[in-house]
């Protein structure tokens, strides 16, 4: 009887061994899986992320030089229409994070920073110039960049880099609802984002 009830204790031993190795081998499995989903996914999100705008505006530009002392003073002025292009990207391929599959935590750990680009059409009109103050090269120089001074000063006060966050929010949520799904929890600059409106609150210059 004796060893009936061993035979019988070490058969539910051996079982109980087996199944724990079975389901550390499954959750092994669930825990690969479930990082290889989250990588994929980064990779998905891996583009650029682009918000375009277009600026209009119209400048006057002039030149006075003093000959002679301030007897005479030779002028020259242009009108200038510009229409620009311009454009607010995140290469999102730059992401630079880290699967801590022991913990389940995705980390990034940095963006990258917003790339602006301002590509001006500069039409002009009624140039005016004289054989003492010709426009020259350096005109044509000092007006692009007034010009692109002033766009930059309205894409600042336009919504095209809050348009352009929301469109990177939008993206990086993506990595909050997986993780969320799977039990993984998603952390940006050492800060636990534990709900999706968190990630508004994320200070993208870090």
């Amino acid at each position: 009887m004796r060893k009936i009830l061993l035979g019988i204790l070490i058969t539910l031993a051996a079982l109980f061994v087996f199944k724990y190795c079975a389901d550390q081998k499954k959750d092994e499995a669930v825990l690969l899986e479930s990082s290889a989903l989250i990588q994929e996914q980064i990779r998905k999100v891996g583009k650029l992320v682009v918000i375009e705008g277009h600026f209009s505006e119209v400048f006057n530009y002039k030149n006075s030089k003093e000959l002679f002392g301030s007897y005479f003073t030779s002028d020259k002025k242009a009108l200038v229409v510009v229409n620009a292009e311009v454009t607010i990207s995140y290469d999102l391929s730059k992401i630079e994070y880290e699967v801590d599959e022991t913990n389940k935590i995705l980390r990034i750990k940095s963006i990258p920073k917003e790339e602006i680009k301002i590509s001006p059409d500069l039409e002009y009109y009624d140039v005016q110039s004289d054989f003492f103050n010709p426009f020259e090269a350096k005109d044509y120089n000092i007006i692009n960049q007034k010009v692109k001074a002033s766009l930059a000063k309205k894409l600042e006060a336009s919504q095209m880099k809050a348009n352009a966050k929301d469109r990177l929010i939008s993206e990086l949520s993506k990595f909050y609802i997986l993780t969320n799904s799977l039990g993984w929890t998603l952390e940006y600059n050492e800060t636990p984002i534990y709900v999706l409106d968190e990630l508004q609150q994320i200070n993208l210059q870090n």
